[in-house]
Protein backbone atom coordinates (compact mmCIF):
# COMPACT_ATOMS: atom_id res chain seq x y z
CA UNK A 1 0.00 0.00 0.00
CA UNK A 2 1.52 3.29 -1.15
CA UNK A 3 -0.04 6.57 -0.01
CA UNK A 4 0.74 10.13 -1.11
CA UNK A 5 0.03 13.06 1.18
CA UNK A 6 0.43 15.97 -1.19
CA UNK A 7 0.53 19.76 -1.07
CA UNK A 8 1.17 20.12 2.65
CA UNK A 9 3.06 22.34 4.98
CA UNK A 10 5.44 19.97 6.76
CA UNK A 11 6.97 20.18 10.23
CA UNK A 12 9.33 17.22 10.66
CA UNK A 13 10.22 18.12 14.29
CA UNK A 14 13.90 17.61 13.47
CA UNK A 15 13.91 21.40 13.81
CA UNK A 16 11.37 24.22 13.81
CA UNK A 17 11.43 24.81 10.05
CA UNK A 18 8.13 24.44 8.16
CA UNK A 19 8.31 23.86 4.42
CA UNK A 20 5.90 23.07 1.61
CA UNK A 21 6.03 19.60 0.09
CA UNK A 22 4.70 16.05 0.06
CA UNK A 23 5.01 12.83 2.08
CA UNK A 24 4.99 9.28 0.69
CA UNK A 25 4.06 6.36 2.95
CA UNK A 26 4.60 2.76 1.93
CA UNK A 27 2.85 0.22 4.12
CA UNK A 28 3.61 1.47 7.65
CA UNK A 29 6.70 3.62 7.04
CA UNK A 30 7.56 6.99 5.56
CA UNK A 31 9.69 6.62 2.41
CA UNK A 32 9.88 10.17 1.05
CA UNK A 33 9.47 13.68 2.45
CA UNK A 34 9.99 16.97 0.66
CA UNK A 35 9.15 19.23 -2.28
CA UNK A 36 10.83 16.98 -4.86
CA UNK A 37 8.47 14.00 -4.44
CA UNK A 38 7.00 12.78 -7.75
CA UNK A 39 3.30 13.39 -7.22
CA UNK A 40 2.42 11.87 -10.61
CA UNK A 41 3.69 8.37 -9.86
CA UNK A 42 1.29 5.51 -9.21
CA UNK A 43 -0.17 5.55 -5.70
CA UNK A 44 -2.83 3.36 -4.13
CA UNK A 45 -4.20 6.37 -2.24
CA UNK A 46 -3.77 10.14 -2.58
CA UNK A 47 -4.72 12.58 0.17
CA UNK A 48 -4.89 16.24 -0.83
CA UNK A 49 -3.66 18.26 2.15
CA UNK A 50 -4.57 21.69 0.72
CA UNK A 51 -1.69 23.43 2.45
CA UNK A 52 -2.56 22.10 5.90
CA UNK A 53 0.17 21.10 8.36
CA UNK A 54 1.58 17.58 8.59
CA UNK A 55 3.60 16.75 11.69
CA UNK A 56 4.37 13.77 13.97
CA UNK A 57 1.47 12.69 16.17
CA UNK A 58 1.36 13.57 19.84
CA UNK A 59 2.69 11.02 22.34
CA UNK A 60 0.68 10.83 25.56
CA UNK A 61 3.52 9.68 27.80
CA UNK A 62 1.45 8.97 30.92
CA UNK A 63 -2.19 7.94 31.15
CA UNK A 64 -4.62 5.42 32.61
CA UNK A 65 -6.95 5.05 29.63
CA UNK A 66 -9.57 2.68 31.05
CA UNK A 67 -10.36 5.16 33.81
CA UNK A 68 -12.90 6.59 31.37
CA UNK A 69 -15.54 5.02 33.63
CA UNK A 70 -14.42 7.41 36.38
CA UNK A 71 -14.47 10.55 34.27
CA UNK A 72 -16.23 13.31 36.24
CA UNK A 73 -17.08 10.80 38.97
CA UNK A 74 -14.53 11.74 41.64
CA UNK A 75 -13.80 15.44 41.28
CA UNK A 76 -12.92 18.24 43.70
CA UNK A 77 -10.91 16.17 46.16
CA UNK A 78 -7.27 16.03 47.32
CA UNK A 79 -5.08 13.25 45.95
CA UNK A 80 -5.08 10.99 49.02
CA UNK A 81 -8.87 11.14 49.50
CA UNK A 82 -9.38 10.91 45.73
CA UNK A 83 -7.33 7.71 45.56
CA UNK A 84 -8.36 5.90 48.72
CA UNK A 85 -11.99 6.99 49.08
CA UNK A 86 -13.16 7.36 45.48
CA UNK A 87 -10.86 5.62 42.99
CA UNK A 88 -9.52 2.45 44.64
CA UNK A 89 -12.96 1.31 45.94
CA UNK A 90 -14.49 1.63 42.46
CA UNK A 91 -11.52 0.03 40.74
CA UNK A 92 -12.06 -2.96 43.01
CA UNK A 93 -15.20 -3.62 40.95
CA UNK A 94 -13.24 -4.12 37.72
CA UNK A 95 -13.46 -7.58 36.24
CA UNK A 96 -12.13 -9.30 33.12
CA UNK A 97 -13.56 -7.74 29.96
CA UNK A 98 -14.08 -4.23 31.37
CA UNK A 99 -10.77 -2.72 30.30
CA UNK A 100 -11.22 -4.06 26.77
CA UNK A 101 -14.36 -1.93 26.39
CA UNK A 102 -13.41 1.10 28.49
CA UNK A 103 -10.24 1.75 26.50
CA UNK A 104 -12.23 2.05 23.28
CA UNK A 105 -13.64 5.43 24.33
CA UNK A 106 -10.13 6.57 25.25
CA UNK A 107 -8.76 5.62 21.83
CA UNK A 108 -11.55 7.57 20.13
CA UNK A 109 -10.57 10.63 22.16
CA UNK A 110 -6.88 10.11 21.39
CA UNK A 111 -7.61 9.98 17.68
CA UNK A 112 -9.69 13.17 17.70
CA UNK A 113 -6.90 15.05 19.48
CA UNK A 114 -4.02 13.87 17.28
CA UNK A 115 -2.51 11.40 19.76
CA UNK A 116 -0.91 8.51 17.91
CA UNK A 117 0.56 6.67 20.90
CA UNK A 118 -0.16 6.36 24.60
CA UNK A 119 1.88 5.09 27.53
CA UNK A 120 -0.67 3.31 29.69
CA UNK A 121 -0.54 1.80 33.14
CA UNK A 122 -3.62 0.02 34.44
CA UNK A 123 -5.23 -3.28 35.33
CA UNK A 124 -5.65 -6.04 32.72
CA UNK A 125 -3.01 -4.65 30.31
CA UNK A 126 -3.56 -7.57 27.92
CA UNK A 127 -7.08 -6.29 27.28
CA UNK A 128 -5.84 -2.86 26.20
CA UNK A 129 -3.30 -4.66 24.02
CA UNK A 130 -6.18 -6.50 22.33
CA UNK A 131 -8.17 -3.30 21.71
CA UNK A 132 -5.13 -1.36 20.48
CA UNK A 133 -4.23 -4.07 17.98
CA UNK A 134 -7.83 -4.31 16.81
CA UNK A 135 -8.20 -0.56 16.23
CA UNK A 136 -4.64 0.01 14.98
CA UNK A 137 -3.56 2.24 17.87
CA UNK A 138 0.05 2.43 19.12
CA UNK A 139 0.44 1.50 22.78
CA UNK A 140 3.21 1.16 25.32
CA UNK A 141 1.90 -0.86 28.27
CA UNK A 142 3.46 -0.76 31.72
CA UNK A 143 3.92 -4.23 33.16
CA UNK A 144 3.52 -4.21 36.94
CA UNK A 145 4.31 -7.43 38.76
CA UNK A 146 1.47 -8.85 40.83
CA UNK A 147 1.92 -12.16 42.64
CA UNK A 148 -1.60 -13.30 41.69
CA UNK A 149 -2.67 -11.45 38.53
CA UNK A 150 0.74 -11.11 36.81
CA UNK A 151 3.40 -13.41 38.29
CA UNK A 152 6.96 -13.33 36.99
CA UNK A 153 6.35 -15.94 34.30
CA UNK A 154 3.39 -13.99 32.88
CA UNK A 155 5.34 -10.71 32.92
CA UNK A 156 8.22 -12.28 31.02
CA UNK A 157 5.88 -13.84 28.48
CA UNK A 158 4.15 -10.53 27.74
CA UNK A 159 7.42 -8.64 27.58
CA UNK A 160 9.13 -11.07 25.22
CA UNK A 161 6.07 -11.55 22.98
CA UNK A 162 5.95 -7.85 22.12
CA UNK A 163 9.55 -7.07 21.16
CA UNK A 164 8.88 -6.56 17.44
CA UNK A 165 9.89 -2.99 16.58
CA UNK A 166 7.15 -2.84 13.92
CA UNK A 167 4.48 -4.01 16.34
CA UNK A 168 1.79 -1.66 17.61
CA UNK A 169 2.07 -2.76 21.24
CA UNK A 170 5.06 -3.18 23.50
CA UNK A 171 5.60 -3.64 27.24
CA UNK A 172 8.07 -2.13 29.70
CA UNK A 173 8.61 -2.79 33.42
CA UNK A 174 7.56 -0.55 36.29
CA UNK A 175 5.44 -0.14 39.40
CA UNK A 176 2.80 2.22 40.70
CA UNK A 177 4.97 4.22 43.11
CA UNK A 178 7.27 4.05 46.10
CA UNK A 179 4.42 4.08 48.62
CA UNK A 180 2.08 1.28 47.43
CA UNK A 181 4.21 -1.87 46.81
CA UNK A 182 5.32 -4.46 49.35
CA UNK A 183 9.01 -5.28 49.86
CA UNK A 184 8.45 -8.49 47.91
CA UNK A 185 7.15 -6.46 44.98
CA UNK A 186 10.24 -4.24 45.03
CA UNK A 187 12.56 -7.24 45.03
CA UNK A 188 10.70 -9.08 42.27
CA UNK A 189 10.39 -5.99 40.07
CA UNK A 190 14.16 -5.50 40.32
CA UNK A 191 14.64 -9.11 39.23
CA UNK A 192 12.35 -8.49 36.24
CA UNK A 193 14.34 -5.40 35.28
CA UNK A 194 17.57 -7.39 35.38
CA UNK A 195 16.10 -10.23 33.32
CA UNK A 196 14.46 -8.06 30.65
CA UNK A 197 16.96 -5.15 30.59
CA UNK A 198 13.91 -2.89 30.48
CA UNK A 199 14.03 0.75 31.56
CA UNK A 200 11.98 1.53 34.67
CA UNK A 201 8.82 3.64 35.06
CA UNK A 202 6.84 4.85 38.07
CA UNK A 203 4.80 7.66 39.62
CA UNK A 204 7.24 9.75 41.61
CA UNK A 205 7.19 12.89 43.77
CA UNK A 206 3.65 13.84 42.77
CA UNK A 207 2.73 15.50 46.08
CA UNK A 208 4.77 16.90 48.96
CA UNK A 209 3.37 14.39 51.48
CA UNK A 210 4.64 11.50 49.36
CA UNK A 211 8.18 12.90 49.52
CA UNK A 212 7.96 13.77 53.23
CA UNK A 213 6.67 10.29 54.11
CA UNK A 214 9.44 8.62 52.13
CA UNK A 215 12.12 10.71 53.83
CA UNK A 216 10.61 9.86 57.24
CA UNK A 217 10.37 6.13 56.44
CA UNK A 218 13.54 5.60 54.41
CA UNK A 219 15.74 8.60 55.14
CA UNK A 220 15.78 9.58 51.48
CA UNK A 221 13.55 10.95 48.73
CA UNK A 222 11.64 8.57 46.41
CA UNK A 223 14.15 9.28 43.60
CA UNK A 224 17.09 8.57 45.91
CA UNK A 225 15.41 5.39 47.13
CA UNK A 226 14.84 3.96 43.64
CA UNK A 227 18.37 4.93 42.62
CA UNK A 228 19.80 3.20 45.69
CA UNK A 229 18.00 0.06 44.49
CA UNK A 230 19.47 0.52 40.98
CA UNK A 231 16.02 0.64 39.40
CA UNK A 232 16.95 3.40 36.95
CA UNK A 233 20.28 1.95 35.81
CA UNK A 234 18.86 1.56 32.28
CA UNK A 235 16.95 4.84 32.30
CA UNK A 236 13.20 5.15 32.00
CA UNK A 237 10.80 7.84 33.14
CA UNK A 238 9.06 9.24 36.19
CA UNK A 239 5.47 10.45 36.07
CA UNK A 240 4.77 13.86 37.62
CA UNK A 241 8.06 14.87 39.29
CA UNK A 242 6.49 17.90 40.95
CA UNK A 243 8.67 17.85 44.09
CA UNK A 244 12.24 17.10 43.04
CA UNK A 245 15.30 18.18 44.99
CA UNK A 246 18.54 19.32 43.39
CA UNK A 247 20.02 15.92 44.25
CA UNK A 248 17.03 14.22 42.61
CA UNK A 249 17.66 16.19 39.44
CA UNK A 250 21.32 15.17 39.43
CA UNK A 251 20.27 11.50 39.61
CA UNK A 252 17.75 12.05 36.80
CA UNK A 253 20.46 13.56 34.60
CA UNK A 254 22.97 10.83 35.45
CA UNK A 255 20.50 8.03 34.67
CA UNK A 256 19.02 9.76 31.59
CA UNK A 257 15.52 9.55 33.06
CA UNK A 258 12.68 11.42 31.35
CA UNK A 259 10.34 13.50 33.50
CA UNK A 260 6.75 13.17 32.25
CA UNK A 261 4.81 16.21 33.40
CA UNK A 262 1.03 16.15 33.83
CA UNK A 263 0.07 19.80 34.32
CA UNK A 264 -3.72 19.43 34.04
CA UNK A 265 -3.98 16.64 36.60
CA UNK A 266 -1.49 18.27 38.99
CA UNK A 267 -3.37 21.56 38.77
CA UNK A 268 -6.84 20.04 39.19
CA UNK A 269 -5.79 17.97 42.21
CA UNK A 270 -3.86 20.97 43.57
CA UNK A 271 -0.76 18.76 43.77
CA UNK A 272 1.55 21.54 42.64
CA UNK A 273 3.43 22.79 39.58
CA UNK A 274 6.55 20.97 38.39
CA UNK A 275 9.67 23.11 37.92
CA UNK A 276 9.86 22.60 34.17
CA UNK A 277 12.14 25.53 33.39
CA UNK A 278 14.61 24.32 36.02
CA UNK A 279 14.54 20.80 34.58
CA UNK A 280 15.18 22.09 31.06
CA UNK A 281 18.00 24.32 32.31
CA UNK A 282 19.58 21.18 33.77
CA UNK A 283 19.31 19.39 30.39
CA UNK A 284 16.60 17.01 31.61
CA UNK A 285 14.25 15.65 28.94
CA UNK A 286 10.65 16.58 29.70
CA UNK A 287 7.64 14.89 28.07
CA UNK A 288 3.91 15.38 28.56
CA UNK A 289 1.02 13.17 29.60
CA UNK A 290 -2.62 13.71 30.42
CA UNK A 291 -2.81 11.30 33.36
CA UNK A 292 -6.14 9.44 33.49
CA UNK A 293 -9.62 10.77 32.68
CA UNK A 294 -10.56 10.44 36.36
CA UNK A 295 -8.19 13.23 37.38
CA UNK A 296 -7.85 15.40 34.29
CA UNK A 297 -10.67 14.83 32.98
CA UNK A 298 -9.72 15.09 29.30
CA UNK A 299 -7.25 13.06 27.26
CA UNK A 300 -6.20 16.19 25.38
CA UNK A 301 -2.56 16.97 24.63
CA UNK A 302 -3.42 20.48 23.44
CA UNK A 303 -4.49 21.36 26.96
CA UNK A 304 -1.28 19.89 28.41
CA UNK A 305 0.85 21.93 26.02
CA UNK A 306 -0.93 25.17 26.89
CA UNK A 307 -0.79 24.57 30.63
CA UNK A 308 2.80 23.36 30.85
CA UNK A 309 4.03 26.65 29.46
CA UNK A 310 1.28 28.85 30.90
CA UNK A 311 1.80 27.66 34.47
CA UNK A 312 5.56 28.19 34.24
CA UNK A 313 5.05 31.73 33.00
CA UNK A 314 2.68 32.37 35.89
CA UNK A 315 4.62 30.93 38.83
CA UNK A 316 7.94 32.34 37.60
CA UNK A 317 6.42 35.64 36.48
CA UNK A 318 8.42 35.11 33.30
CA UNK A 319 6.46 35.25 30.00
CA UNK A 320 9.42 33.87 28.03
CA UNK A 321 10.15 30.90 30.32
CA UNK A 322 9.41 28.10 27.79
CA UNK A 323 9.19 28.74 24.01
CA UNK A 324 6.36 27.15 22.04
CA UNK A 325 8.65 24.91 19.96
CA UNK A 326 10.15 23.43 23.16
CA UNK A 327 6.61 22.60 24.29
CA UNK A 328 5.83 20.94 20.95
CA UNK A 329 8.98 18.81 21.37
CA UNK A 330 7.71 17.68 24.76
CA UNK A 331 4.46 16.50 23.18
CA UNK A 332 6.12 14.67 20.30
CA UNK A 333 9.86 13.93 20.18
CA UNK A 334 10.41 13.83 23.94
CA UNK A 335 7.32 11.70 24.46
CA UNK A 336 8.67 9.22 21.92
CA UNK A 337 11.94 9.04 23.88
CA UNK A 338 10.10 8.47 27.16
CA UNK A 339 8.16 5.63 25.59
CA UNK A 340 11.09 4.06 23.76
CA UNK A 341 9.49 4.73 20.35
CA UNK A 342 12.66 5.65 18.50
CA UNK A 343 11.01 5.34 15.08
CA UNK A 344 7.99 7.53 15.89
CA UNK A 345 9.61 10.83 16.78
CA UNK A 346 10.04 12.73 13.49
CA UNK A 347 8.72 12.81 9.93
CA UNK A 348 11.58 11.49 7.82
CA UNK A 349 12.27 8.49 5.58
CA UNK A 350 12.49 5.23 7.49
CA UNK A 351 10.32 6.36 10.37
CA UNK A 352 6.96 4.82 11.19
CA UNK A 353 4.04 6.67 9.59
CA UNK A 354 2.37 8.14 12.68
CA UNK A 355 1.25 11.45 11.18
CA UNK A 356 -1.36 14.05 12.00
CA UNK A 357 -2.81 16.83 9.89
CA UNK A 358 -3.58 20.18 11.49
CA UNK A 359 -6.42 22.03 9.75
CA UNK A 360 -4.99 25.50 9.26
CA UNK A 361 -8.32 26.70 7.93
CA UNK A 362 -9.94 26.54 11.33
CA UNK A 363 -10.60 30.02 12.76
CA UNK A 364 -8.24 29.41 15.71
CA UNK A 365 -5.35 28.82 13.31
CA UNK A 366 -5.84 32.07 11.37
CA UNK A 367 -4.03 34.24 10.47
CA UNK A 368 -0.80 32.32 9.89
CA UNK A 369 1.55 34.63 11.76
CA UNK A 370 3.37 31.76 13.48
CA UNK A 371 2.03 28.24 12.93
CA UNK A 372 3.94 26.59 15.80
CA UNK A 373 2.74 29.22 18.26
CA UNK A 374 -0.79 28.81 16.91
CA UNK A 375 -0.72 25.06 17.57
CA UNK A 376 0.60 25.43 21.14
CA UNK A 377 -1.28 28.54 22.28
CA UNK A 378 -4.46 28.44 20.19
CA UNK A 379 -4.79 24.79 19.21
CA UNK A 380 -7.55 22.44 20.35
CA UNK A 381 -9.07 19.15 19.29
CA UNK A 382 -11.13 20.80 16.57
CA UNK A 383 -8.01 21.52 14.47
CA UNK A 384 -7.20 17.80 13.99
CA UNK A 385 -8.22 16.89 10.47
CA UNK A 386 -6.44 13.53 10.21
CA UNK A 387 -4.77 10.98 12.46
CA UNK A 388 -2.69 8.29 10.75
CA UNK A 389 -1.06 5.49 12.75
CA UNK A 390 1.26 2.88 11.28
CA UNK A 391 0.38 4.07 7.78
CA UNK A 392 -3.39 3.75 8.24
CA UNK A 393 -5.83 6.66 8.48
CA UNK A 394 -7.94 6.01 11.57
CA UNK A 395 -9.60 9.44 11.76
CA UNK A 396 -10.34 11.92 8.98
CA UNK A 397 -12.77 14.83 8.74
CA UNK A 398 -14.58 13.88 11.96
CA UNK A 399 -15.03 10.26 10.86
CA UNK A 400 -13.50 7.19 12.52
CA UNK A 401 -12.11 4.21 10.61
CA UNK A 402 -11.75 1.63 13.37
CA UNK A 403 -14.18 -1.07 12.29
CA UNK A 404 -16.76 -0.53 15.06
CA UNK A 405 -19.90 1.55 15.52
CA UNK A 406 -19.00 4.32 17.97
CA UNK A 407 -22.59 4.56 19.24
CA UNK A 408 -22.43 0.93 20.31
CA UNK A 409 -19.11 1.65 22.03
CA UNK A 410 -20.68 4.51 23.98
CA UNK A 411 -23.68 2.37 24.94
CA UNK A 412 -21.53 -0.48 26.27
CA UNK A 413 -19.23 1.86 28.19
CA UNK A 414 -22.16 3.65 29.83
CA UNK A 415 -23.56 0.30 30.92
CA UNK A 416 -20.22 -0.70 32.44
CA UNK A 417 -19.83 2.69 34.11
CA UNK A 418 -23.20 2.37 35.82
CA UNK A 419 -22.24 -1.08 37.12
CA UNK A 420 -18.71 -0.23 38.25
CA UNK A 421 -19.40 3.07 39.95
CA UNK A 422 -21.19 1.61 42.97
CA UNK A 423 -18.92 1.59 46.03
CA UNK A 424 -19.46 -1.61 47.99
CA UNK A 425 -19.72 -1.21 51.74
Amino acid sequence: MKTLLKNARILTMKNDRIFFGHVVVEDNRIVEVGPAVNIYADYDKVIECEGNLLMPGFKNAHTHSAMTFLRSKADDSNLQDWLFKEIFPREANLRPGCVRELTKVAILEYLTSGTTAAFDMYFYPEEFEETANKFGFRLVNLLMYDKTARPVKKCLELYKANKNEDGLVKYVIGMHSEYTPTEEMFETTKQLLDKTKSPFYTHLSEISKEVEDCIFKRGMTPMEFFDSMHFFDRGGAIFHGVYLSDDDIEIIKKRDVVVVSNPSSNMKLASGVAEIKKLLANKVTVALGTDGPASNNALDMFREMYLVTGLQKLILKDPVSIPAYEVLKMATVNGAKAMGLKDCDTLEPGKLADIIMIDLRRPSMQPLNNIINNVVYAGSKDVIKMTMINGKVLYYNNEFFIGEDINQIYKKVQQLTDELSVIKK
